[in-house]
């Protein structure tokens, strides 16, 4: 079992040559998202992750709402290598959208004062440990996937095209698809210059 956690983790890579191929099915990708979202741990168990998976057509109008967007703000003539990427992610089966609910957050720092402070920095932790796990699910399924960043961009209009709760942060878009190519090699920093054992 540890072994096999641990392949998972070593193969988890960002994935940008992504198609609309699928190699499991929904209900597949459903029990697996459930499962992640269900399982990662939260500060004081608050539970405060929020997820939207939007496939197919509802997967394309994410992209293209994204880029319209950045259209508004990236030059004219340098909008291009923007519009490619953009293509890049909506070529692909779907994504998964993630959020912090902030009234969970509120609410814990209402309940416990003495970590007001430390709840938004909890919530994030968390967000990124769930982020991890679905992406590292997701690769183990046979999909490739990368974690992107257009918030607070898009927040509204996202908010408002699926009809969100107005407390619900977005955090990450996470485009993922069957990969067509193998991402480039990855390079390390020393180890001896990360960690540090003590006995």
């Amino acid at each position: 079992m540890g072994s096999d956690f641990m392949s998972a983790v070593k193969n988890r890579r960002s994935y940008y040559a992504i198609s609309k191929d699928s190699p499991v099915s929904d209900e597949t990708l459903h029990e697996l998202i459930n499962e992640a979202v269900k399982y990662t741990p939260s500060a004081f168990n608050s539970q405060s992750a929020r997820v939207v998976v939007l496939l197919g057509q509802k997967h394309d109008q994410l992209w293209d709402l994204t880029k319209e967007t950045l259209r508004k703000i990236v030059p004219a003539d340098k909008f291009a290598p923007t519009e490619e990427k953009m293509n890049a992610f909506k070529s692909g089966y779907g994504t998964v959208l993630f959020f912090e609910d902030q009234s969970v957050v509120e609410n814990m720092q209402n309940q416990f004062a003495l970590y007001k402070d430390n709840f938004p920095i909890w919530s994030n932790q968390s967000s990124g440990m769930l982020q991890f796990v679905v992406w590292t699910a997701l690769e183990d399924a046979g999909f490739g996937a990368s974690l992107q960043h257009y918030n607070p961009l898009i927040d509204e209009e996202v908010a408002s095209t699926w009809n969100l709760p107005s407390t619900w942060k977005l955090i990450a878009q996470m485009p993922f698809g069957k990969p067509t190519a193998e991402p480039g090699e990855k390079t390390f920093q020393p180890l001896e210059e990360r960690v540090k054992f003590y006995s």
